[in-house]
């Protein structure tokens, strides 16, 4: 793969290609993308927006927000997008670690973000590659006519809500550390055994198009499993994939923070 560049978009040409790869990558109608004006006034607040670069082509971007909650200033990663022809290739993770390694120059120790409960392959890179932690859980975020995955664009009528997991990036912890070093998921002391399990569908685009009222079931099930899960003080921090029925690892922090 060509040499890939990770440096901050500053110039107008630049956010504007954030803009299109946002279109390419998420199929998102023009009321949804987060616009040019919106990536320049967050870079005046505090933000910025981190691209890949393959010689000038961008390729992919994430885009970093400031936060503040009561006294709490932390970041935000508001979007990632790759370039179709580079997924799966390492540029997220690359776009990701550099986010860490600039939050942690400004002086901050977490980034947080969302995911859609259901997608596997979000779920093994935010808590197997990166290291998150997962702890809240939000119902129908962003409404239920909102989709950001290409496939499920187009598929209001099913009413599938948009419930989200929230990420808790601990920029600083010893399992981040290790990732971030090179260590692999399987590589981190974890316990023995989680102290419960919450599967989701296999295939979860395939099920919401041939079958939304069971995708609804399913949707449902996984909520309030997740919902009983963080209020008896369980925390997702592992996934397991799999074909036939891929799964979220939950612990108590305690075995977390001391494992067998």
């Amino acid at each position: 793969m060509e040499d890939i560049i990770i440096r901050e978009c500053t110039a107008i040409e630049e956010l504007d290609n954030c803009v299109r790869l946002q279109r390419e990558a998420f199929g998102l109608p023009d009321l949804e993308i987060s616009p040019r004006r919106h990536l320049i006034v967050s870079r005046q607040a505090g933000g910025w927006t981190l691209g890949a670069f393959v010689k000038e082509r961008l390729v992919g971007f994430v885009h970093h927000l400031a936060a503040v909650r009561g006294n709490e200033i932390f970041g935000y990663s508001h979007m990632m997008a790759v370039d179709l022809e580079y997924q799966n290739k390492g540029v997220g993770a690359r776009l990701k670690w550099n986010q860490r390694a600039r939050a942690i120059q400004e002086g901050r120790d977490s980034i947080k973000w969302t995911w859609d409960p259901m997608q596997a392959r979000n779920a093994y890179f935010n808590l197997n590659r990166l290291g998150v932690i997962v702890f809240s859980y939000a119902e129908n975020f962003y409404g239920t006519d909102y989709a950001t995955s290409p496939a499920l664009t187009g598929l209001e009528p099913a009413g599938i809500d948009s419930d989200r997991l929230f990420a808790h990036w601990q920029l600083q912890s010893q399992r981040v550390t290790q990732l971030a070093n090179g260590a692999a998921a399987s590589d981190l002391m974890m316990p023995a055994e989680p102290d419960a399990r919450i599967d989701i569908p296999a295939n979860w685009t395939k099920l919401c198009k041939e079958n939304p009222v069971e995708a609804k079931r399913e949707q449902s099930r996984v909520r309030q499993e997740f919902r009983d899960a963080f209020a008896s003080g369980l925390i997702a921090a592992a996934f397991e994939r799999s074909a036939e029925q891929p799964r979220y690892l939950l612990y108590q922090k305690e075995a977390l923070d001391h494992p067998t």
